[in-house]
């Protein structure tokens, strides 16, 4: 068999002369071996490719024309005997494998891999043929003598087939092609529409005598140059100025193309054409047609070569240079897109291993707690022994069990006394090695430190009020009216009614929390507003509203660091916590989690201590508590009263609202002020209720509950212990009345015969005693009693100024403890990183058969002729699953941050803590939760679009984006219940990811004039920032100006759509924030 370097060193290309035939292949004359063609003689041959290179085609898919004269003497390469120039046989054509001597069928080319032009000229793509009459249109193009250049055959010695028909006539090639020598002109014989030399066709061609000038030769160059053959004619698509300024614009190849053969357009087939609409790219479909330069390939600046990207790189279509790939992609030769594994493995693996070190400890916990069951029996029996709950050495773990409770225990331990108060020693074993001295230290230091944060002895405040009154706006009729009495330091009152009656209302308006409508208030007998006093009085909820992620004692601290003197430190705060726990009996439980109600951790009883201690970790002077013993059993009850009865043995004021408390309960209150119809039924003390009742016709059952009584009575039930007379509300109402003026008459009766009185004459004198400094002794009195209130009230005043923690330490405390209840509640977390991958790996995927192609626009002038269909909205339509992504995985968890705790906002806020402080710790505390969810996102959506965008602005401006979100999710949470917020966030956050201007473009809203409304929303400038990116990079190939202006979408406003993508997110915050001040203040402060 005949070798490949055996054919390279007998034919050669002589390039003298060429010519495109009929199915627009390059032909060029070569020289071949004597007695190659079936011993012939023949020693050229004409030798056709599609390319116009002779080189880039092998001997085996060649297309050859016999030669059929001699015409003249052509001087060759490499001494090989020179032989005559002969024209071509064009009526046929053939191809042939030289195997060992025999022709055969042409077999072993994968044609499938073939252009369409470069398939017609090997014969690849069907038997096609020449005819005499395409053979008359056969031009020759190239006038100028070229170097001659090697051609690669593989054989030397073995025979082409001759595929013509041995009884066809071999006619001449003078009629059809005229002689071009080395200095000779071309003379075309066709008679056809020319083209001129900007491309545009001639209305008349040119004269075809032998004097026509170059310049009218050359308009017939370009014919048969089209796939179409003649009846195509090639149209030029730049002129000799355009070319010699700009060449081929980067980004195509121009192979063919040169100063003399200019790019030219001709009319696509069928199958191009439907390419082209489909926005896919085709061959060229002519000899001089720009072609794009395709993927996995880069086209130098010229547009001369192809190359293939070379490893480490990737090439796009289009590409100019080869763009280096990123650490961690694998990016063989040829690559086409740029895909990195180096992020997505690392998160990987880090999320691997904090699932492995989340399973250890579950498992280690799951251990520990049985370990921690199977000795509960030997804890039981140890229980029989004296134990005070005071030990050091005694501690819960994290989940104690309920039976673990205090309460749930007394009846187990024998020998105990207990005492009146929590605060006053607790479950006291007589034979307790810790003796009364110990106890008494912890009260004291207690009231030592109430001491030292109040700034004085005097505990406790005093309320005056005068004829409040209370009336909402749109309501006809007051809820509260004529209320006038006083509540002395140091003592408990119970406020009962029944419901409706008024008594929320009025701890309401003592406290501050609603504002007067009418009447006075005093507070240590200075008159003034209640509000400013708001940092020294606690308030204690009905609902125990308490951070059920937090243990004891970490609700308790950080109720102490925010409203204790900013002048403590941490040391002595922490001290300060520390006895509290111990005198309301949680030591033994400070460092179980609380839990919510719907999952308990520790005992009712408990729960509700840990409410009051909240506040009274902040040394209030006065306790506010609303139906304290509501949903407890008894025992639990009677131990939280206990507890309010030893405070105020401390001189705190506490004020209780109490609905239907037990006898022992009941008893253990010093006052009472009973309400109905929104007026005072009763106001005095426990001891003399009963009698008053009783007074006015009331029977009591000598065995009943006289509480059980006097409600029934005061909720107009009165006729059941009355057999006779008016037992209305408004009876008793007008009996206290009564009362009142009779007590207020008698009092100015007293008091005028007390000042008519003569003076009281000492012992041993015979006279009354007639000093002239009597007066002047009362004076001072008066003076110094004056004095003292000044000092008290000036001493109240600092107390008050020095509380609360400064701006940025509330900050920095509600940021800390918003971090750890998200530690605490990991697995929500966890669920959002989940999802946010999935998110990311979806919409990665989506984006997966693109290879990150997401624009086509039109090409630069003057190709745009030859654009594909045009693409605008793939770029916006990737941002708007994005954005619809980010919605779903960010809506929910936004609403969670707020929404779940509104009420512990309003509590505290009631209580002096700083509104704008909490908000922005809560704001902080989630800035990490969203970095990520978005890394972990757009990691997965990365790595499997491949965008060009690149990883860096793709990760800020979904980092933003998320941002909006949880901003637009906090204003839902603000607005709506718990239960709807997470379902309204995912709504809003559809409808505001889909207006992102893809779909109406902000071109047609523009029309609309709703631009601005398109512009105020999140998922438009999200869009803009991606079309920027991804557009902007290929303004060198297509005219991105005409893609902005029919989108709608702005170029070069990166920086600018991140800013305002952050400007609309903060606008969200504010509004949430506003929403929170002051919508829904159920409980404001």
């Amino acid at each position: 068999m005949a070798t490949e370097d055996s054919w390279s060193k007998t034919t050669n290309s002589i390039n003298v002369s060429a010519f495109v035939d009929t199915a627009s292949c390059y032909c060029t004359l070569c020289s071949i071996a004597e007695g190659v063609f079936n011993g012939s003689g023949k020693t050229q041959a004409w030798r056709c490719t599609g390319s116009g290179n002779e080189k880039s085609l092998t001997a085996f898919t060649g297309k050859w024309y016999y030669p059929t004269s001699e015409a003249s003497d052509v001087e060759l390469k490499d001494d090989v005997k020179a032989t005559t120039y002969q024209l071509p046989d064009t009526r046929t054509w053939f191809t042939a494998t030289l195997m060992e001597g025999r022709p055969l069928p042409l077999r072993s080319f994968d044609h499938h891999r073939l252009s369409e032009l470069d398939g017609r000229c090997t014969g690849e793509l069907g038997d096609q043929q020449d005819t005499t009459a395409e053979s008359s249109n056969h031009l020759l193009i190239q006038r100028a003598v070229k170097k001659p250049s090697k051609a690669k055959f593989s054989s030397d010695d073995d025979t082409l087939n001759d595929q013509r028909p041995k009884d066809e006539e071999v006619p001449s090639g003078e009629d059809v092609y005229r002689d071009t020598k080395t200095t000779g002109e071309e003379k075309p014989p066709v008679k056809e529409e020319a083209l001129s030399g900007d491309g545009a066709p001639r209305e008349n061609p040119p004269s075809t005598n032998s004097k026509a000038t170059e310049q009218d030769s050359s308009e017939y160059k370009y014919l048969h140059s089209c796939l179409g053959g003649d009846r195509v004619v090639a149209v030029q698509m730049q002129n000799d100025t355009s070319w010699k300024a700009q060449g081929c614009l980067p980004g195509f190849l121009c192979t063919n193309n040169n100063d003399d053969l200019l790019p030219t357009f001709c009319a696509p087939l069928v199958t191009c054409q439907n390419a082209r609409l489909a926005g896919g790219q085709c061959d060229p479909q002519g000899q001089f047609e720009p072609v794009l330069c395709p993927a996995g390939y880069y086209c130098p600046l010229g547009g001369k070569e192809k190359l293939e990207c070379p490893a480490g790189h990737w090439c796009s279509v289009g590409s100019v240079k080869p763009e280096k790939c990123s650490i961690g992609a694998s990016c063989p030769p040829g690559t086409n897109r740029n895909m990195s594994f180096l992020l997505p493995g690392l998160i990987l693996a880090i999320d691997t291993i904090v699932i492995l070190a989340m399973v250890v400890l579950s498992v280690r916990r799951h251990f520990k707690n049985k370990h921690h069951t199977s000795s509960k029996g030997k804890r039981f029996a140890r229980l029989n022994k004296p134990a005070s709950f005071f030990d050091k050495n005694h501690r819960a773990k994290k989940y104690h069990s309920l039976e673990d409770d205090d309460i749930a225990l007394e009846s187990r331990i024998t020998h105990v006394v207990r005492s009146d108060t929590a605060f006053g020693g607790n479950f006291t074993p007589i034979d307790s090695q810790r003796d009364d001295t110990e106890l008494i230290s912890d009260l004291d230091m207690f009231i030592q430190s109430m001491s030292k944060c109040i700034g004085t002895e005097r505990f406790g405040l005093s309320f005056e009020f005068t004829d409040l009154k209370f009336q909402p706006k749109k309501a006809k009729k007051p809820i509260l009216s004529e209320v006038t009495g006083r509540i002395d330091r140091g003592s408990l009152w119970g406020v009962m009614g029944a419901s409706g009656a008024g008594k929320s209302t009025f701890v309401n308006v003592l406290m501050g929390k609603q504002a007067l409508t009418g009447g006075t208030t005093k507070i240590n007998g200075v008159p003034g507003d209640i509000k400013k006093y708001k940092k020294i009085i606690g308030y204690v909820p009905q609902d125990d509203i308490v951070l059920p992620e937090l243990t004891v004692r970490e609700n308790i601290l950080h109720s102490a660091r925010i409203r204790l003197p900013s002048t403590w430190g941490d040391e002595q705060i922490q001290k300060h916590v520390d006895i509290l726990i111990s005198c309301l009996q949680l030591a033994h439980v400070k460092d179980s989690l609380v839990g919510s109600a719907a999952t308990p951790v520790i005992s009712g009883g408990q729960r509700k201590r840990v409410s009051i201690g909240i506040e009274l970790a902040a040394a209030p002077m006065a306790l506010f508590l609303d139906e304290p013993t509501s949903g407890l059993d008894a025992t639990s009850a009677s131990s939280i009263m206990m507890t309010l009865k030893e405070l105020s043995r401390l001189d705190i004021t506490v004020i209780t609202i109490i609905h239907q408390p037990r006898a022992e309960i009941f008893e253990s209150l010093d006052s009472l002020l009973l309400f109905g119809k929104g007026r005072v039924i009763y106001q005095g003390p426990e001891r003399e209720v009963k009698p008053y009742f009783e007074n006015l016709g009331f029977q009591f059952p000598r065995s009943g509950n006289p509480a059980d009584t006097i409600m029934d009575i005061i909720a107009g039930q009165g006729h059941l212990y009355k057999p006779s007379g008016d037992t209305g509300i408004w009876s008793l109402i007008h009996n206290w009345k009564q009362r009142q003026e009779s007590q207020r008459r008698h009092r100015a009766s007293n008091a005028s015969t007390i000042s008519s009185l003569p003076p009281t004459p000492q012992p041993g004198l015979s006279k009354p005693l007639n000093n002239p400094n009597t007066t002047s002794t009362t004076t001072l009195t008066s003076t110094t009693s004056s004095n003292t209130k000044t000092a008290e009230a000036l001493s109240l005043r600092r107390s008050i100024k020095s509380r609360g923690a400064p701006f940025h330490k509330q900050i920095y405390h509600c940021l800390l403890r918003s971090l750890l209840q998200q530690y605490r509640f990991r697995s929500s977390f966890f669920f959002e990183i989940g999802v946010s991958t999935l998110g990311g790996f979806l919409i990665g995927l989506a984006q997966f058969k693109a290879e990150g192609i997401n624009f086509r626009g039109y090409y630069l002038p003057p190709y745009t002729i030859l654009s594909s269909s045009i693409d605008y909205s793939s770029v916006p339509q990737m941002a708007l699953l994005v954005g619809i992504a980010i919605g779903l995985i960010a809506s929910s968890p936004g609403v969670k941050i707020f929404g779940e705790e509104k009420l512990v906002y309003w509590r505290e806020a009631s209580s002096g803590h700083n509104r704008l402080a909490y908000y922005i710790g809560k704001v902080l505390s989630t800035f990490p939760r969203m970095v990520i969810a978005c890394l972990h996102f757009t990691a997965t959506f990365m790595v499997l679009s491949t965008p060009r965008i690149d990883w860096g602005s793709a990760f800020l401006a979904n980092l933003l984006y998320f941002y909006t979100i949880y901003g637009l999710a906090s204003i839902l949470s603000m607005l709506t219940r718990r239960e709807d917020g997470p379902l309204l966030a995912v709504m809003a956050s559809l409808i505001v990811g889909v207006l992102n201007g893809m779909s109406p473009n902000l071109s047609v809203v523009s029309d609309w004039h709703m631009s601005w409304f398109w512009r105020a929303l999140p998922g438009t400038w999200l869009a803009e920032a991606y079309f920027e990116k991804n557009v902007n990079a290929l303004g060198y190939l297509y005219a991105i100006e005409h893609a902005s202006e029919g989108s709608g979408y702005r170029l070069g406003k990166f920086g600018w759509d991140c800013c305002v993508l952050g400007i609309i997110g903060t606008v969200y915050r504010v509004l949430a924030f506003l929403g929170m001040r002051f919508l829904n203040q159920r409980g404001k402060g």
